[in-house]
Formats: structure tokens, sequence, C-alpha cells
């Protein structure tokens, strides 16, 4: 009896319909191995088993994909748990979740800061961003310019923690050279984590002091 020949891969009907979330989340998987120049609509249509011209029913080209992705990665962040909190840990945590979805996700975060349009007013981290500074009681009128500031301080500082610049910066000199006179050793992890939290602190005092100074104001 003759063995049944399998239809190639991407073009056998699959048990499970093809959905938005799945497609994205396949994405996101291909990005995080391979980075985002690597996706393409067929090669992420074989990952899903499914027929190219299918993906086209749910998604209408690749910029819509890294789209859903964004928002499927922004709906992790957290700041509705915050609401209790000061403003200042609010802020804190925002930020640290914002790095640890960078971590999570580093390949595609490298691409999104290298966007202008990477924050959107309906993201999750704006809206809590801009929740947390009127709970500060930022005057309403200087919120977006104190958002913007706030969101380039923390892209640069994830942009040279990502790109290891953070990292070879603390070898330079002054640091001291190691035995034999070769360059610094790179610091651990937990070096990184108290530098990343001394930045935190400065942001946040700037702030306590930004708007003491608008209090003051007549």
């Amino acid at each position: 009896m003759e063995k049944q020949r399998k239809a190639p891969r991407g073009t056998r009907k699959r048990d499970v319909p093809l959905t938005k979330d799945g497609i994205y989340a396949m994405a996101l998987q291909l990005i995080d191995a391979d980075g985002v120049e690597a996706l393409t609509m067929r090669k992420l249509a074989t990952e899903l088993d499914a027929n190219p011209m299918s993906l086209y029913h749910h998604v209408p080209n690749k910029d819509a994909v890294l789209h859903g992705v964004a928002e499927r990665v922004g709906s992790q962040f957290r700041a509705r748990e915050w609401e209790d909190l000061p403003w200042q840990d609010r802020l804190r945590q925002l930020a640290l979740d914002f790095r640890k979805l960078s971590h999570r996700h580093p390949k595609l975060m490298a691409y999104s800061f290298a966007r202008a349009d990477y924050v959107q007013p309906e993201d999750p981290f704006w809206q809590g961003l801009i929740d947390i500074l009127s709970a500060a009681e930022v005057p309403a009128s200087e919120i977006p310019r104190v958002a913007a500031s706030l969101c380039a301080v923390f892209t640069g500082l994830l942009v040279s923690e990502l790109t290891g610049a953070l990292q070879r910066w603390t070898t330079l000199p002054p640091a001291p050279a190691g035995p034999g006179g070769e360059d610094a050793p790179a610091p651990a992890k937990d070096v990184i984590d108290a530098m990343f939290n001394c930045a935190l602190d400065a942001t946040i005092v700037g702030l306590e002091s930004h708007i003491a100074r608008t209090r003051e104001e007549p």
C-alpha cells in the first residue's frame, strides 16, 4: 500500500485556526531568536505551518505584525498595580519594568528604540507615566514635556546597556587596570543594576526639584 505523502510544510491545512494573537506570539519568538530584520511573512507562515497568503487575512504586512508584537509586549506593564504607592516608587517601578522587558526582548526593544514612534499615546507605558506625573502634581501644561524628557532618559539608559556601552564606560580610565596593565574587566551584573538605580535616583530627585520650583513660581 502506497504511503500517503504529506503536503509541504506551510501549505497543509492547520488543525487550529490562525489568530492575530497566535501570529504575534510566533513573531515575537522569531524576533527574540533572530532579530526584526530576519522576520519575513513567509518565514512566519512556515513556523505557523500555514499558507503565507492566509496570514494576510489577519495582518496586512510586516509593519502591522510589528505593531501587534509591540502592543503584546507593552501590555505586560503593571502600572495599575502601584496606584497606592507614592509617585516616586511608581516611577521607579515603571522604569524597572521597562528595563525587564528590554532584557526579555532585547532585539525587539533595540529595534524599537531606533524609531521615533516607538511610544504611542495609548501605550500602557505612556499612560502609566502620565498618571504618575499627574499624581506628582506636575502642572498639566508641563506633563507632555516632562514625560518626553523621562522617556529620553529611560531610553538612553537602556540603549547604552543593551549595546554594552554602559558596561564599557565603567572600564575607561580612571578605572583601575587589571594585573599586567590589561583593560579592567567588565562589571558584574549587580554593578550595572546599582548604576541603573543610581540613574533612577538622580532622575527622581531632579523631578522632585523641578516640581518644587514650579510651585514656587508666581
